[in-house]
């Protein structure tokens, strides 16, 4: 049985659209989503896959699932951690950069 491997980031966050070099935007990040949304949705999705990474392991165990189904959702339950952290360490960083800034 063959497991789809879809991007890490589509369950995450749909891409935003750029406007056009010389446009103007009236979008509000409230009409797009705010930060926290997106933080949520990033938090939700690490533990969906840790989740389904847990699933796929009891499967596994008991004779019902495949071994390949099982080190695939490991992977990307890794995967999606490992972004995870590495978007809170740029966001602590943005924020130490910010902090340091004079007034």
């Amino acid at each position: 049985m063959a497991l789809p491997i879809g991007s890490i980031t589509s369950s995450i966050a749909t891409p935003v659209a750029r406007p056009a070099a010389g446009a103007t935007s009236n979008a509000t990040p409230a009409a797009s989503g705010s930060f926290g949304d997106s933080l949520s949705k990033l938090v939700n999705s690490v533990e969906t896959s840790d989740q389904a990474a847990n699933n796929a392991v009891q499967g596994m165990l008991d004779g019902t699932g495949d071994v390949h189904d099982a080190m695939i959702a490991l992977q990307r339950a890794e995967l999606t951690l490992q972004l995870t952290v590495q978007m809170r360490n740029k966001i602590v960083q943005a924020y130490q950069d910010i902090m340091r800034m004079p007034v």
